[in-house]
């Protein structure tokens, strides 16, 4: 699974001039995690890890924490406390088994948590004649971030005059190996700044490091920003700098900040993604003064009787086509009152394909007031793999088109009889 946990904090750290050394992560076994902290210890100055301050058996960190130190384990009075008063607002008794969270070597000190029962850690651990600071954080998420920036941000020790910036820069498409070359030297890895790129479903992100004296941070920033723009200009959609970076979907935040920004609504209308498309979009805090819904029309009669698909349409084209895909956009458009609609249908596979429809063939429609499109693609990949390119795809499509930068042609898009479009 995806390490949000690590991401975050180098996100946060890089920002205020602090270097990541190393990344780990380590079994629940209590010398393993010993042996590393004992080693990152010799080579840092400060030590974070994440989870296993939970009550069972397996959360090992406390104790380890303990035999790094030297130190015999005694228990908090004040987070001892605290656990206490969030059981009991739920309805509880603190037992013997949780109350071990209140536990801390004794030379450390509780980190409170607000969001769950189990207090971070924060100890300072000689190592070679240096102070290394070391926290442990719980490891939920919504529980660790609040303490990164209460707790561990303020023990930082930066150099002077010294810098570490980043900027995060999405496109939608082209091809990776594309992007790549039309970059160039760019992407030399001797370079300072340093540019790294990754791909995620059509989504194209160019990271940016500078890592050196603080006053030309800006500058070089700037420099490698002004170099990707001239390459990929067509089709970058948002640029995040420093701790803001966020590690979702960048592309749909910027598809509804597109439409805010009109004063525009959505309507989604699915049949293969199966509401994928409208779970993206209402996941973003904010989103309903732009979303008004979304219809799942999965089997014929439903597209027929909730988005109005004339039963003619269907058994000429079929369900998978630009004419089905067009009567659902059009007919969401006027189900909802939106301004915007999106539909997908198509063969998300394993099984369905056919000659003229292989597997990983979508329809994909946009419908406004003004004008109704639709596009076929041909997505590769596996099912879970084609429904969540179809769900990038159409939000692609809406939000160049608010952008008033149409894009004749999109990734993995083919011509309507499902040829391969000649790219010049």
């Amino acid at each position: 699974s995806l390490d949000t946990n690590s991401m975050r904090l180098a996100s946060q750290l890089t920002a205020r001039g602090v270097r990541i050394v190393e990344h780990v992560t380590v079994p629940d076994d209590a010398d393993a995690i010993l042996a590393a902290f004992r080693r990152l210890a010799q080579v840092t100055d400060i030590v974070i890890a994440t989870g296993g301050l939970g009550p069972t058996a397996d959360d090992l960190s406390r104790d380890v924490l303990a035999r790094l130190l030297g130190e015999e384990l005694v228990r908090d009075e004040a987070a001892l406390q605290a656990i206490r008063a969030i059981f009991r607002s739920r309805g509880r008794e603190l037992n013997e088994a949780n109350a071990v969270q209140a536990m801390r070597p004794a030379s450390a000190r509780c980190l409170p948590n607000a969001q769950g029962t189990a207090p971070g850690l924060h100890a300072i651990h000689c190592e070679g004649g240096r102070a290394v600071d070391v926290f442990i954080l719980p490891g939920p998420s919504h529980e660790n971030h609040p303490m990164i920036e209460r707790d561990v941000v303020p023990a930082l020790r930066a150099q002077d005059g010294y810098a570490i910036r980043t900027r995060a820069i999405h496109h939608y498409g082209p091809a990776e190996s594309e992007a790549a070359r039309r970059l160039g030297v760019l992407l030399d890895r001797d370079r300072n700044p340093l540019v790294g790129i990754t791909a995620s479903d059509g989504v194209i992100t160019l990271r940016i490091r500078y890592e050196g004296t603080a006053v030309d941070a800006q500058a070089a920033l700037d420099a490698a920003d002004a170099h990707a723009l001239s390459a990929l200009r067509e089709h970058r959609f948002a640029v995040e700098d420093g701790p803001g970076m966020r590690s979702g979907a960048p592309l749909y935040g910027a598809l509804l900040r597109e439409l805010e920004h009109h004063g525009a609504t959505i309507v989604t209308a699915e049949s293969c993604t199966g509401g994928m498309l409208a779970e993206q979009l209402t996941a973003i805090p904010g989103s309903s003064r732009s979303m008004k819904g979304g219809l799942v029309t999965y089997a014929n009669d439903m597209k027929s009787g909730m988005l109005d698909v004339p039963a003619q349409v269907l058994a000429a084209h079929g369900a998978v086509s630009a004419e089905t895909a067009r009567a659902m956009a059009v007919g969401a458009l006027q189900a909802s009152g939106a301004d915007h609609a999106l539909s997908i249908t198509g063969v998300a596979g394993p099984d369905g394909g056919s000659a003229d429809k292989p597997v990983g063939t979508v329809w994909i429609g946009r419908a406004s007031a003004q004008a109704v499109e639709t596009r076929r693609f041909r997505f590769p990949g596996d099912r879970a793999t084609v429904r969540r390119r179809s769900c990038t795809s159409a939000a692609a499509m809406l939000m160049f088109h608010l952008m008033e930068r149409d894009l004749e042609h999109l990734l993995w898009q083919v011509q309507d009889d499902g040829s391969p479009i000649v790219r010049r």
